[in-house]
């Protein structure tokens, strides 16, 4: 192993971008590897929450529309600031809601069946809330026989012509991830969109394990919508705001789920009972919005403006192009499954590997300050994150997995998940 410190080293030393390892709160001897299920606190993402709770303490709710971040306005803000990491215009992008009630905004809104064309494409490896989410739609149409699941071939991928393959006239929506939550694998969205508007099919992505990690270019695209977390890579704390964008040719559609922060902001507050929906983006807001799950994105993201999403693409490729190589080269032994496909036009910001006891190595790992991602039935996610984590992390958390690996203390851990995995 000794050989590829070396090889670390001059990684490190070669990264234009290493100095951003700075701005994030690390813990000492800790090798932080789960970044794409929470990221790291930033120190201008504490900032800018700091900076929000002066305003109240300050204005009171005169912060609704004063001081440099009125929150009457925070949601739209946020959005710009999103807009560039995922190819969109402004005011096309909103943070608003969680993740699982954009689905059911998006989806209720652009889900319009016909006595032929119903069905919605998703597929069998999603994460469970969007599928629980998209059902419910369907069963509250009465269709709830109408999902319609792309099959893996090997269970952990899937093939774009066998997405394309089931896009036919009966086929109402296609909803996708864009980067499967366990393999990494990224979806062809340009090819998948092309293709299901060809039949006149409306598609969507969850962008949860892609915005932050890879560009995108949705309007070019012509992706019609698109919904993520903001506690991943876009480091914006537990339970921060959702992302949603909407395709500006269906702004005209209007939301489906309706509140008084999807009305037009000029006559909000006229406080009629017919209503004035938003011509943009805003009109999918539902409730008053959650200012204090916001605030830490106003700094986290102007990382992102700083770096540039490419640069940060380009070091995620070369970390986990690192880990697969050291994989391949002193792991053979052990048993251990490399799921994550190769080539870089496929594989997302982390890394999937499977072994039998792979519950256990997740225990043995955090016991040694290696803070990796189990997912049942029995795979470890180990995502090292452009912005903070080096090539050096890289190197030692493949050490010390070797170190378990080698001298079985795996073994001496359960091998059965805790609560939250």
């Amino acid at each position: 192993m000794e050989k590829w410190l070396e090889t670390a080293k001059q990684y490190d030393a070669e990264d234009h971008i290493g100095n951003y390892k700075n701005e994030f709160y690390i813990g000492e001897n800790l090798y932080y590897m789960d970044g794409n299920s929470l990221g790291l606190m930033s120190r201008r993402a504490e900032a800018s929450v700091l900076d929000v709770l002066d305003d109240w303490k300050t204005l009171g709710i005169d912060g609704w529309t004063e001081g440099e971040r009125p929150w009457f306005y925070m949601s739209e803000r946020i959005g710009e600031l999103m807009a560039g990491l995922i190819g969109a215009d402004k005011g096309s992008v909103l943070a608003a809601n969680s993740t699982t009630v954009n689905i059911h905004q998006a989806v209720r809104t652009l889900y319009r069946p016909t006595g032929s064309r119903y069905k919605v494409i998703v597929d069998e490896l999603n994460f469970p809330s969007d599928i629980y989410a998209v059902q419910a739609v369907l069963d509250d149409y009465g269709r709830g026989d109408a999902l319609l699941k792309a099959e893996s071939r090997d269970g952990h991928t899937l093939e774009t012509e066998d997405i394309i393959g089931l896009m036919d006239e009966s086929v109402a929506m296609v909803f996708l991830p864009s980067i499967l939550y366990r393999s990494g694998q990224i979806l062809d969205m340009e090819r998948l969109t092309e293709a299901a508007h060809e039949k006149g099919i409306i598609i969507g992505f969850d962008l949860c394990h892609s915005i932050g990690a890879i560009p995108h270019e949705l309007k070019d695209w012509g992706v019609d919508f698109a919904v993520w977390c903001t506690y991943k890579h876009l480091n914006g704390g537990p339970g921060s705001v959702a992302g949603l964008y909407v395709h500006p040719g269906h702004h005209r559609k209007h939301a489906s789920l309706k509140g008084w922060f999807g009305n037009n902001k000029e006559t909000q507050f006229d406080m009629d009972h017919a209503f004035d929906p938003a011509e943009d983006i805003s009109q999918y807001q539902i409730g008053t919005p959650h200012i204090l799950s916001m605030a830490p994105l106003l700094g986290a993201l102007e990382i992102f403006n700083d770096v540039g999403i490419a640069k940060v693409r380009e070091k995620s490729l070369r970390l986990t192009g690192l880990m697969l190589e050291v994989l391949d080269a002193e792991f053979k032994e052990y048993g251990i499954e490399i799921v994550t496909p190769r080539g870089a036009d496929a594989r997302g910001g982390h890394v999937l590997i499977g072994h039998e006891h792979a519950a256990g190595i997740t225990a043995a790992l955090k016991s040694r300050g290696v803070i990796p991602d189990f997912r049942a039935p029995g795979y470890v996610r180990i995502a090292p994150v452009a912005l903070y984590n080096s090539f050096e992390d890289v190197y030692h958390t493949l050490r010390i997995l070797k170190e378990i690996m080698d001298d079985g203390t795996y073994k001496k851990f359960g091998n059965q998940r805790g609560v939250v995995a």
